[in-house]
This record gives C-alpha cells, sequence and structure tokens, in this order.
C-alpha cells in the first residue's frame, strides 16, 4: 500500500466506559499525530512518561506537505531512533543554486565541512516521515495512540485539563495533567483556550505542484528570479524520492485558487519549466505566505507546539522543523516537571525558547517574503539593484533572499549560566551543540552526537580530560582526551569546543549548552544545573 494511503483502525478504549464521575486522569495527552506530536509523543515515552495521543482522522495526511527536514531535526530524530529510516528513503542535499532569468548568480553548500553524522537536509514527503515515526510509536508500550478521537471541548481545573473527545462511538471525557496541541495551523484547541494568531497574512499567493517524472537535474535545491518560464515571478524546484518534484510558482495576488489548482490549468505551466509534459500529478496546491504566532504558547495546563503555535512560510523550511524543535525543548522539561525533578515554572522557559525562535522565525520568513515578493515600489527597485549587481559583487549576492534555511536559534534564556571566562570559540550558553567526530579506546569512529544519545536522557557534562569533576547525581559524564574514553584524532572537537585541557560543558538534556568553564567546580557545575533545572 502507498505510504500516502496507509490508513489506521479506530479502536475504542477502556476510558470510554467510565462513569462521568469516573473520568480518567493521564499524565500527558498529545493531540495531533503529524511530526511534531509523533516525536513529542516518542520523546515523552522514552523518558519513561505514558502518553495520550489523539488524532481525528485515521490515515496519513495526503499530499507531501512539508519535506525539508534539517540536520537539527535528523540529529533530534536520531536520538529518537527513526533518523536512519528518514535518510535511507529521503534525498540528501546540500546544496543550493539561485538563478536571475535563465543565469545562475551563485550556489552555496550548507554543510562545506566534514564531521557530521547527518547531513545538511534531506528531502522526505511528510506522509513517509508520518509513517516512520508511527511505526516507532506503536513499539512503545508507553504510548497510547487513539485514532479518530476527535477533541471537542477543553475544560481546565487547578491541575488538570479535561478534555471531551468524539468518536465514532460517541463523546467521552479524560483528564490531563498536561495537553499538548499540536493540531496544526487550524487548531481547534487554540480556539478552544480563547487565543489566537497575531501577526501578517501576505497577498501574494504560491502554487506547489508535486509531479512524478524522471529527470536529469542534480540533487540540489534550485530557485529562480524571474525565471524564462515564468516571466516575472519566482520558482522553486527540489527533488524527493520516487522520483517525485517539488515545484513552487509564483502566482501573485489576484489568482483565483480554485482555478489555479485544476491540473489542466497547472500542466501547461509545469509543461513550460520542464520543456515536455512527461509527468504525473503527485498533489496540487495554493497557498499564501502567513508569518503568525501565539502571543504565549503556554495556556494554563495547555501548551501549543508546532503550526498550532507559530506559522512561517515555506522557502527556508522553517515550519516543520521549528515545530520538532518545539517537541525537543519541551519534552525533557515535561518530563521532569512531571517526574518531580523540576518545578512547573520551567514550562516559562519553554514559552520563552520557542517564544523567541518563533519571532527569529517570523522575521527571516518576512524577509525572505518581502524580497520574493515585493509588495511596494521601494521594495522592488532594492531587489532589483540587488539582482543586478550579485552578478558580479559578492556582497550583494549575500542579501539576495530566496528563503534562509532553517538553522536552530541561540536561545536568550535566564536557564543558561553566562560565561566567567574569555572563548574565542566553541557553542556559548544558549547554542546548540555542534557535532564532531571521536574515537572511542577500541580504534571504532563515533559521533560526539551518538555518544550524548548513549549518556542517557539527562544532563551531561562533556569535558576534556584532567582532574575528574564531581557532578550532581544523574548527570552523565562524557571525557574526550588522549587517555579517555574518546579521542579527538580528527582536530575537529578541538576546533569546535575549543577544546583546551579541562574545558567543560554542561548540556541539557536537548543538547544546548547550559553553562561552559575553563576551570570548572562541582559547585559552578551544581549551580548551573539547578538554574538550567528551573530549580535556582
Amino acid at each position: 500500500m502507498a505510504q500516502q494511503a496507509r490508513q489506521f483502525n479506530y479502536v475504542r478504549h477502556a476510558d470510554q466506559a467510565q462513569a462521568p464521575h469516573e473520568v480518567a486522569l493521564h499524565p500527558v495527552v498529545v493531540v495531533g499525530a503529524g511530526p511534531v506530536g509523533l516525536s513529542l509523543a516518542i520523546d515523552l515515552a522514552l523518558r519513561g512518561q505514558k502518553v495520550v495521543l489523539l488524532d481525528d482522522a485515521d490515515r496519513i495526511g495526503d499530499g507531501s506537505r512539508a519535506i525539508c527536514f534539517s540536520k537539527r531535526s535528523l540529529e533530534y530524530w536520531d536520538r529518537l531512533g527513526v533518523a536512519d529510516r528518514m535518510t535511507e528513503k529521503g534525498v540528501v542535499w546540500n546544496v543550493g543554486k539561485i538563478f536571475l532569468g535563465p543565469e545562475m548568480l551563485y550556489q552555496f553548500d550548507l554543510l562545506p565541512e566534514d564531521g557530521h553524522k547527518m547531513p545538511a537536509f534531506i528531502n522526505l514527503q511528510q506522509y513517509y516521515a508520518e509513517a516512520f515515526l508511527v511505526d516507532r510509536a506503536r513499539d512503545l508500550s508507553e504510548i497510547d495512540l487513539r485514532w479518530r478521537n476527535k477533541v471537542t471541548g477543553v475544560n481546565q481545573g487547578n491541575d488538570y485539563a479535561e478534555l471531551t473527545i468524539e468518536t465514532p462511538d460517541g463523546p467521552y471525557k479524560l483528564r490531563a495533567s498536561y495537553v499538548v496541541a499540536c493540531d496544526g495551523a487550524r487548531s481547534a484547541l487554540r480556539g478552544m483556550v480563547g487565543a489566537d494568531f497575531e501577526g501578517e497574512v501576505f497577498e501574494d499567493q504560491f502554487l506547489i505542484a508535486d509531479v512524478k517524472m524522471t529527470a536529469e537535474f542534480p540533487t540540489e535545491r534550485w530557485f529562480w528570479f524571474d525565471p524564462p518560464f515564468h516571466s516575472g515571478q519566482s520558482a522553486l524546484l527540489h527533488r524527493q524520492p520516487d522520483d517525485v518534484w517539488r515545484i513552487d510558482l509564483q502566482l501573485g495576488p489576484d489568482a483565483d485558487p480554485a482555478e489555479e489548482r485544476r491540473p489542466e490549468k497547472v500542466r501547461p505551466r509545469i509543461a513550460r519549466m520542464l520543456g515536455h509534459d512527461a509527468f504525473e500529478f503527485e498533489w496540487i496546491s495554493v497557498y499564501k505566505f502567513q508569518c503568525r504566532r501565539m502571543r504565549s504558547f503556554v495556556h494554563e495546563r495547555v501548551i501549543f507546539a508546532g503550526d498550532a503555535a507559530h506559522q512561517v512560510s515555506p522557502f527556508g523550511a522553517r515550519g516543520a522543523n521549528s515545530g520538532l524543535e518545539d517537541a525537543e525543548n519541551l519534552a525533557w522539561k515535561l518530563a521532569l516537571i512531571l517526574s518531580g525533578d523540576a518545578p512547573a515554572s520551567l514550562l516559562a522557559s519553554y514559552d520563552a525558547e520557542r517564544g523567541f525562535a518563533a519571532d527569529e522565525n517570523i522575521r527571516a520568513s518576512t524577509n525572505a517574503t518581502d524580497f520574493i515578493a515585493p509588495h511596494s515600489r521601494h521594495e522592488s527597485r532594492l531587489r532589483k539593484a540587488v539582482l543586478s549587481l550579485a552578478k558580479e559583487a559578492d556582497f550583494a549576492k549575500r542579501m539576495v533572499n530566496g528563503g534562509r534555511l532553517s538553522v536552530p536559534s541561540v536561545y536568550q534564556t535566564p536557564l543558561s549560566t553566562a560565561d566567567s571566562d574569555d572563548w574565542s570559540s566553541g557553542p556559548p550558553p544558549g547554542a546548540h551543540m555542534p557535532d564532531a567526530p571521536v574515537v572511542t579506546d577500541h580504534g571504532a569512529q563515533v559521533f560526539l552526537s551518538e555518544r550524548f544519545a548513549q549518556a542517557g536522557r539527562g544532563f551531561a557534562v562533556l569535558h576534556t580530560n584532567g582532574a575528574s569533576i564531581e557532578l550532581p547525581e544523574g548527570v552523565a559524564r562524557i571525557v574526550i582526551g588522549d587517555d579517555a574514553p574518546l579521542r579527538d584524532e580528527a582536530g575537529l572537537f578541538k576546533a569546535r569546543y575549543g577544546g583546551d585541557l579541562g574545558n567543560a560543558y554542561l548540556l541539557r538534556p536537548d543538547g544546548y549548552v547550559a553553562a561552559r568553564f575553563r576551570h570548572p567546580t562541582p559547585e559552578a557545575i551544581a549551580a548551573a544545573h539547578a538554574r538550567a533545572s528551573g530549580r535556582a
């Protein structure tokens, strides 16, 4: 059966037989079995938390939708045990090219250096990603995945949220200590808590067409300004698995969406681009850019993540990837709170950190939108000048914006401990740990990201060998050095971490740097650990 047609059975649950005064209480209910909700549920389950995962459908979503997943997302999925399937099926790419008319302005490499386990990006239809995540979720006994369970109401108490859920057998209720809404851009739960999006909806419209064909184009991201086959507009071409190609064409603000998505209207546009009509349609859609977010992602016991919390335009691959970063940020915090190892106030850091990231993504997406589809005379003149100069001048090439690709944010957060020493290199507090190859004492090459995952799902101290450091209870240790279990034979760890003798990094459970020390002491590490756990 094709992945995009994969269907699941509705199964009646014992919760549905409870009397009205015996509503079951669960630690976490996640609403929405898309990539974000599934990843969050898997992460929580691997941290020992029981999760009820609800979805109002009974099948993997139609159409490829999100296709471009970043190195950061793949590293996260690697810790969840699904990255191998993603990369094996996905189309790996690092290189992008920008064209003006028929001529290439420049090209870029998103991963120009060696020594990373994961590629810069893969292209993979969302229905494959969801299918692999569903398979992983079904392997975990902590996850109760319920199809055709639609949330129709939310009522919050002091220490729980009560959901009303509609099923083929009628409604029932359940309670959860926390509910996480991952139910997409049209989130019903957002309205149920009385919240809405704030931001901008742009007028220009874009056509997405996924076409199946045999082509010799290289596996690269190609973006055109004013292409000869689509004069005065922009276009994008991406390769996906199974000989499917993603094509985006700018339509303008006055296009009729219903008319533009008709296959007989789309086919001549695509044929002009490709120079032939030997292709079949897989999916056609028309969309507008939207750069919007909720003012707050935490509403008492209901927490929002992914497209339910924020929306950006698809150029730059910031939608699904930022949603996965929401899941990664939230899972360890919820797990600590539910296990009693952190106060509920730790959730404020989720709102602060992921709100900061959403604002960054919205700014980047808005800038790309203004450049791709200028809506003022000034913006049009600026773009024309930049594109003209970019043929010759490097500084102008850096100003060309066909969608800046997704990168993880560097959090400005009270969970981080500020540097007390000068650092000339290495990830600062609030940044994500970079990967690097290391060699075990048995001579095998592994990656730092793998060793971090193997160290457990909590905090870890990464340090170069020197004096042994006493660590807080439950904090893992990763040591690199000449006489340590891991050696930096390629020198890339030192280049990326400033690996002088005795340096130490305190890593959060999501791989972000909580603190770093030139001269670590047990007291300093314990204080940084308490702060990063929300206990300071």
